[in-house]
């Protein structure tokens, strides 16, 4: 019987792969996976401040910033003042960044097309029952780690 452990092992192992491939497949198109992320939030919500993207995507401010700072020198956002926060931005992405967006998305489809041709249609609709599963689970051990550590601060 396989552990719980290897599973898990396996499992990151498979994620990190997956991710370095579908970055590097779309960095090859200019528009790395973190980039992607920032320019797909834009063109799908539209002009937002950079707080709200940090919110959004559970990223620290700076990180954001700098993000979108590379982004902005290499055309594919715009930034313009908040015309009700004086020091606040308002980022849009440009024409620019949608093409390059789309342009990655191209090489992403590739390779997922490629990594699930290795399941037939009945197992990958098992994988994707399964890995909602350990997704709700992750999400019940999450929140009730969340509420003992509010639970901890509060009695700080």
């Amino acid at each position: 019987m396989t552990e719980k452990i290897q599973v898990a092992e396996r499992l990151f192992e498979l994620y990190h792969r997956v991710h370095r491939l579908v970055n590097a497949s779309m960095s090859e198109e200019g528009v790395s996976l973190a980039r992607s992320k920032f320019l797909f939030y834009l063109s799908e919500l539209g002009p937002c401040r950079c707080a709200d993207i940090a919110s959004a995507l559970s990223f620290a401010p700076r990180t954001v910033t700098e993000a979108i700072d590379g982004l902005e020198r290499d055309g594919m956002v715009v930034r313009v003042p908040d015309p009700e926060d004086r020091r606040a931005k308002i980022i849009s992405i440009t024409d620019l960044g949608r093409t390059g967006l789309e342009a990655a998305l191209q090489p992403r489809r590739q390779v997922i097309e490629q990594l699930f041709s290795a399941l037939d249609d009945a197992e990958r609709t098992d994988l994707y029952r399964l890995l909602g599963r350990l997704g709700d689970k992750a999400c019940e051990i999450g929140t009730s780690r969340m509420i003992g550590y509010e639970r901890q601060a509060e009695a700080a």
